[in-house]
């Protein structure tokens, strides 16, 4: 695996663009529910068996997250606590690589042992996660 600088191609996708925008509009969306007081979205899963899915205090930890409350946030859900981390760093990232029109990084020549890494990584990560919100007291969520 490599990890390159180059311009964007002609006809080629502006990730940076398109997560960007995605990331930005989902905030936007998500401010005006609470701000126009829809209800909270409950948990399926919680409801029928009485245990926390994989994503539940997700809400929470968004919340606190965007208030800086970053112990609270790690509580509420470590797994969305850390992608709301590194989504920030690529918003951040992909904001000046737009503003300044610089080259973009871009993952070259990722193996097949590289990628199912990731995917194991991945699968560890939330195991993990899920893990650690069952040992969590009953009532918490």
């Amino acid at each position: 695996m490599r990890i390159v600088r180059r311009p964007l191609a002609p006809g080629q996708t502006d990730h940076e663009l398109v997560w960007l925008s995605v990331s930005v509009v989902g905030l936007g969306l998500a401010a005006v529910w609470f701000a126009v007081g829809l209800p909270w979205p409950h948990c399926i899963f919680l409801s029928i068996t009485g245990h926390p899915c994989m994503t539940c205090g997700a809400t929470r930890s968004a919340i606190a997250f965007f208030h800086l409350d970053f112990a609270r946030a790690w509580k509420w859900n470590p797994l969305v606590f850390s992608f709301l981390c590194g989504l920030s760093i690529f918003n951040a990232y992909a904001f000046g690589v737009l503003v300044t029109r610089a080259p973009r990084l871009r993952i070259v020549q990722f193996s097949q042992v590289e990628k199912n890494f990731v995917r194991l990584a991945v699968i560890v990560a939330l195991l993990s996660n899920w893990i650690y919100l069952l040992s969590r007291p009953r009532g918490v969520f």
